[in-house]
């Protein structure tokens, strides 16, 4: 089992424990200094910069991989973009170059991937992205990142019915909000944290090794039937009508 993955955590340890021998991408050269260490300290060989909205890097990381493994099972997409300073406010005051690295990394580069990767999967495969519910329901100072992952969503539906001839699923993991150093750039995160944590049916907030499980029952055997969903890992949240009172 071989998964190709922008390092996320508790999902490639996960993986790891059951039996995956992982290749982990980058972003940039800032994060390489983040992402080796943990490569090396869960026995992960192969770590490549990606830098999606470069089509030549994407064929790189493709070459790479065909001469060292030849095929793949797995792909995990977790990238995402936006400017900072427009994860508060107003969306309405979103410009125009912004909007289109956020839909351009958080988006289009799951069908570029995928596109890439249904060359090498040649015993068929699973993809899982990862969103968020402000694609579906407005979450105060999400703004662009909602509308990307909306886009996101709407894309896993058309990669699942392009290639599910070729026994590849693409499924997409809505996870609940975790502190992460991404989401720390989202205006109010604490007070999201205490709404959703008071809110969900279980009462607490997600976590990374919940997400982790779920993407692993995704890429395995057990969801061979399973493809064009959104798999809801959020303690519940989705599924309430509104948000408790603080």
């Amino acid at each position: 089992m071989q998964i190709i993955c922008q390092y996320r955590g508790a999902i490639a340890q996960l993986a790891k424990k059951h039996g995956a021998e992982l290749w982990f991408t980058y972003q940039s050269g800032v994060l390489e200094k983040r992402v080796k260490p943990l490569a090396e300290e869960i026995g992960c060989n192969f770590v490549s910069e990606l830098d999606v909205t470069k089509p030549k890097s994407i064929s790189n990381l493709f070459d790479d991989i065909k001469e060292k493994w030849g095929s793949f099972d797995f792909l995990l997409h977790g990238m995402a973009f936006a400017d900072k300073n427009e994860l508060k406010g107003r969306y309405v005051d979103t410009n125009l170059e912004n909007f289109h690295n956020s839909l351009h990394i958080s988006c289009y580069s799951l069908l570029e991937l995928s596109r890439s990767a249904e060359a090498l999967m040649h015993n068929g495969g699973s993809i899982v992205t990862l969103t968020y519910y402000g694609a579906e329901k407005v979450i105060p100072n999400y703004n662009v990142m909602g509308v990307a992952k909306a886009a996101l969503e709407a894309s896993i539906k058309y990669l699942a019915n392009d290639m599910g001839e070729n026994n590849i699923r693409v499924n997409a993991i809505s996870a609940g909000p975790i502190k992460t150093l991404a989401s720390s750039a989202i205006g109010d995160f604490s007070t999201m944290l205490k709404s959703h944590a008071a809110t969900a049916p279980l009462k607490r907030n997600t976590t990374q090794e919940d997400v982790g499980g779920a993407a692993v029952y995704l890429f395995s055997e057990l969801s061979k039937g399973v493809t064009g969903e959104i798999h809801y890992v959020d303690c519940g949240y989705n599924i309430m009508g509104s948000n408790k009172l603080l």
